[in-house]
């Protein structure tokens, strides 16, 4: 009996700990997302790379702008199509990498 509530416990105890990783990762990826202030004037607009990085975060940017308006999914302004270009490959990066694990083995 005492065995069986050993693994219980360590079960519990790992599905913590990767729930608090799982908050951790969502927590540093945030930091990340794609804000601006429309009152900044940034020397330098995003460009292909942070259309990337964008079109990556995208899915964790949408959620997040569901509840606030300092969040965007897509920063303006930009460059025009070379950031549109990055975000579009960043989005089909991210669609990809969810689905390949779907794929089945013939």
């Amino acid at each position: 009996m005492s065995r069986d509530k050993g693994t219980t416990h360590g079960a519990r105890r790992r599905r913590w700990l990767l729930l608090a990783a799982a908050a951790l990762i969502a927590v540093t990826l945030s930091a990340c997302l794609a804000t601006q202030s429309p009152a900044a004037r940034l020397p330098s607009q995003p460009s292909f790379l942070h259309g990337l990085w964008h079109g990556f975060m995208a899915p964790l940017s949408f959620l997040i702008s569901l509840f606030t308006d300092a969040v965007r999914v897509y920063a303006v302004p930009n460059v025009g199509r070379w950031y549109d270009f990055g975000f579009l490959l960043g989005i089909g990066g991210f669609s990809s990498g969810i689905f390949a694990g779907t794929r089945r083995r013939r």
